[in-house]
């Protein structure tokens, strides 16, 4: 990538984060003495041919690390996604945490994501049916390890539509979680007229509603018997949240954000509740944690109010007034965040760099647009930190990103064009990116209230059409 324009210091911190993004996964093969790859397994002990890669945990990178290297790196990509089968026929599982074998790590069963997403964007280098199958298998089965290889609490998620507490800690993040994961398996069905699969996540893509309160305007905690937990404090963290509070997991819906604005009440309702996540105090409960952990500390330090860029959950928040008619507010965060938590020192990350989805996070809102849902074919657009930048696709091909005017102050966009076609859309295809191009931005110091709030103009949800 080359960028022009914009102040040294963040030039530095860019090519820093881009640098960062590109040391993981960690390749786990070498070649023989015909240039053919062939690796000693972490997972069964033996030597096979092809390609293995470890050192990831996907429920950080699934997010903006693995969307990022669908556009820098399709080839590894795709030798990516046939590792991960080659993997789950070794362990048993799908790799949830490699370290290099499987710790299970986490939560949630995000190589879906990534095979969905590997395929939405023309990356197809392996068998979907057996892609689904393994799913199925992680989805209806609880692993040996950690939380993330199979499930918590399958049983109640399917007979239930979430996971109670305190059957399961993490209960309502994993209901979340699981919801997505479902929606990627039904999304790869979908794509490859597997009817079988198709219908059955159809229906549980949708068990976030379950974890929904009206009353309280939160996703929170559920008990087996139906009933909400008592003594709800909305900053408290841990319990059915997995490093968060209910201020952080209310978003965690990446691939119906029109059903949630829906449940909460509307854009206006949905919007006040953005809005609030930044003029809340930053305080902590420290709740089932019973002490300050570093994700609490670095949200305090922050002071953004309850907005917690230094861990996963919440980083795609700001990208959602996109999708409420209001996506002046997505740009003016961004550029904020980008500005006040990211810099090139030895403390330029607002917490863990998590194989390099901190800086996947970074590099994809520099360039003005973020993964808000893998599994489909979109990017949803922000603001752009450099007049100009220019990336080369591995196929030569080369994608322009040029704002026009762009300052500290000039973070709003005015109007854009794509490759000279007006484009008032709140998004980009993948194929927008891939087939090169220009995407052209006037860029100003007020928002330009007019422009990006049609239907048509809001990103991807499953139930809007």
């Amino acid at each position: 990538m080359l960028v022009e324009g914009g102040s040294e210091k963040d030039k530095a911190t860019f090519y820093s984060c881009l640098f960062r993004a590109n040391l993981f996964s960690h390749q786990f093969f070498e070649y023989n003495s015909k240039g053919e790859p062939y690796y000693f397994s972490p997972y069964d002990g033996k030597v096979h041919n092809g390609y293995m890669y470890t050192d990831n945990g996907f429920w950080d990178t699934f997010r903006a690390q693995f969307p990022l290297n669908t556009i820098l790196h399709p080839t590894m990509e795709g030798r990516y996604m046939q590792a991960l089968l080659d993997a789950q026929q070794q362990c048993g599982w799908f790799p949830a945490w490699s370290f290099p074998g499987e710790t299970g790590g986490m939560l949630g069963n995000h190589a879906i994501s990534l095979l969905a997403d590997a395929w939405v964007k023309g990356i197809r280098t392996f068998d979907p049916k057996k892609a689904l199958d393994a799913y199925f298998h992680e989805a209806m089965n609880k692993g040996p390890w950690g939380g993330a290889n199979g499930r918590a609490g399958w049983k109640e998620y399917y007979q239930l539509g979430y996971v109670s507490f305190p059957e399961s800690h993490g209960s309502t993040s994993q209901t979340l979680e699981y919801a997505y994961d479902d929606f990627c398996g039904y999304q790869l069905a979908k794509l490859t007229g597997n009817d079988f699969y198709q219908n059955i996540f159809s229906r549980t893509m949708f068990n976030y509603k379950n974890q929904y309160d009206s009353i309280t305007g939160f996703m929170r905690g559920r008990k087996l018997n139906g009933e909400w937990l008592e003594n709800f404090d909305s900053y408290e963290w841990g319990g059915p949240y997995t490093e968060g509070n209910a201020w952080h997991w209310q978003w965690s819906v990446f691939h119906d954000t029109q059903g949630l604005i829906d449940i909460m009440g509307g854009d206006d309702r949905f919007i006040t509740k953005l809005d609030s996540v930044f003029s809340a105090p930053n305080k902590v409960n420290v709740g089932y944690y019973k002490q300050m952990i570093h994700e609490m500390t670095e949200m305090v330090n922050a002071d953004m109010g309850q907005y917690a860029h230094g861990n996963q959950p919440v980083q795609h928040m700001i990208y959602l007034y996109n999708y409420a008619g209001q996506p002046w507010k997505t740009q003016a965060h961004a550029r904020n965040v980008m500005n006040k938590l990211y810099n090139a020192s030895e403390n330029g990350y607002p917490g863990d760099e998590d194989q390099g989805q901190m800086s996947s996070w970074y590099v994809m809102s520099a360039l003005g647009f973020y993964s808000v849902c893998p599994g489909t074919d979109q990017y949803v657009i922000g603001s752009p930190l450099f007049p100009k930048v220019t990336v080369t696709l591995e196929d030569g091909k080369k994608f322009v990103v040029e704002a026009r005017n762009n300052s500290p102050e000039n973070v709003y966009i005015q109007s854009a064009t794509l490759n000279g076609r007006p484009w008032p859309h709140n998004w980009l295809r993948h194929a927008d990116i891939a087939g090169g191009g220009t995407l052209l931005l006037e860029m100003g110091n007020k928002p330009a209230t007019s422009r990006g709030i049609a239907d048509a103009d809001k990103p991807f949800s499953v139930s809007r059409p």
